[in-house]
């Protein structure tokens, strides 16, 4: 099959999903199921059932469902006994058998974390080892289970990696949203910039899990097709780790057009160090993953012998440019 390509569609996305994407990539995962008293809830996927479309335009495509995201609630409760983990993996079977799904994904943000402001406890540690193993001895061995994992020292405290790694087909790290707060700086990026942090980067990720005991073959990494958007910057070394004012999520890909950087007065720039991409007007600092950015981070998956990339989200690439670029560097 060679590198996976796997992309991230939420439920309003799915209705534009073209016969070409999905020729594209390799896997597509359905964002999200939830979790509701302890069982999965599929509630909120009102388009699921596009992907019988889907299949017929690609029958190799892996189609795997989500479950949980961004505070998703549900799972240190559900996971705290064997009963409860039984039980919702027995309900994940059902859904994976009832739609033809190729797999389930685990999107627990975060294990013993009250991060996200859900439910949280100690023993999440191991019970998210549990629950993964639960999923797979439902599943059974021919479907994929995956993870997505917050990609930091914390999420490699609150769980054990190297076993969930013996469970999992694949780990996909979430490499973006590394900058949120008031310093500007690249939210994405491969490298890390001069004089800051190289834990705010795509190649410390990947080391730490592998030093956690992922094997490089099994870790996928993450490419945003969103920006994050600084304001009230201080004006030196183009905004970069300068202090912000506020800041906050920008516009996805599309979005970030040559009208949009020219009424807003932007430059764009690149930073070798970091090989990311940004946008400066001298107050205003944007950062993004440009195709260059993209076409660096896949090449680098493939020189690191990685099991391939994924994206967050389909619908913040309307034109395609970014997936495209993707399927050009992995496949070549």
């Amino acid at each position: 099959m060679g590198y996976a390509i796997i992309g991230y569609a939420m439920n309003a996305s799915l209705p534009g999903v073209t016969e070409r994407d999905v020729r594209l990539l390799t896997h597509l995962n359905l964002a999200f199921g939830l979790i509701k008293d302890g069982l999965l809830d599929l509630s909120a996927l009102s388009n699921i059932l596009l992907i019988r479309k889907f299949r017929v335009w690609n029958p190799d495509l892996k189609i795997v469902l989500s479950v949980g995201g961004w505070g998703a609630g549900g799972f240190s409760e559900m996971a705290m006994t064997e009963f409860g983990r039984r039980a919702f993996a027995a309900s994940c079977k059902e859904a994976v058998e009832a739609l033809r799904l190729d797999g389930i994904d685990i999107d627990w943000e975060y294990p013993a974390s009250g991060a996200t402001g859900i439910d949280h406890d100690p023993r999440d540690r191991e019970n998210f080892t549990l629950l993964l193993k639960a999923l797979r001895e439902s599943l059974g061995p021919e479907k994929i289970v995956s993870i997505a994992a917050g990609a930091g020292d914390y999420f490699i405290q609150n769980t054990q990696m190297a076993e969930v790694a013996t469970v999992c087909d694949y780990v996909q790290l979430m490499t973006y949203d590394f900058r949120t707060g008031l310093e500007a700086g690249h939210h994405a990026a491969l490298g890390s910039t001069a004089g800051d942090s190289p834990k705010t980067s795509t190649r410390f990720a990947v080391d730490l899990f592998h030093r956690a005991g992922v094997p490089y073959g099994k870790i996928v990494i993450g490419i945003a097709f969103y920006s994050h958007i600084f304001y009230e910057v201080r004006n030196e070394n183009n905004g970069l780790l300068q202090p912000a004012a506020s800041s906050g999520f920008g516009p996805g890909f599309g979005g970030i057009t040559p009208e949009y950087i020219r009424e807003n007065g932007f430059t764009e720039y690149w930073d070798s160090d970091a090989e990311a991409s940004y946008l400066w007007n001298g107050s205003t600092f944007l950062s993004f993953e440009s195709e260059r950015a993209v076409r660096r981070k896949c090449e680098y998956a493939k020189q690191q012998g990685l099991y391939g990339v994924m994206y967050w989200e389909h619908g913040h690439d309307p034109d395609r440019k970014l997936l495209e670029t993707v399927y050009r560097t992995m496949r070549c």
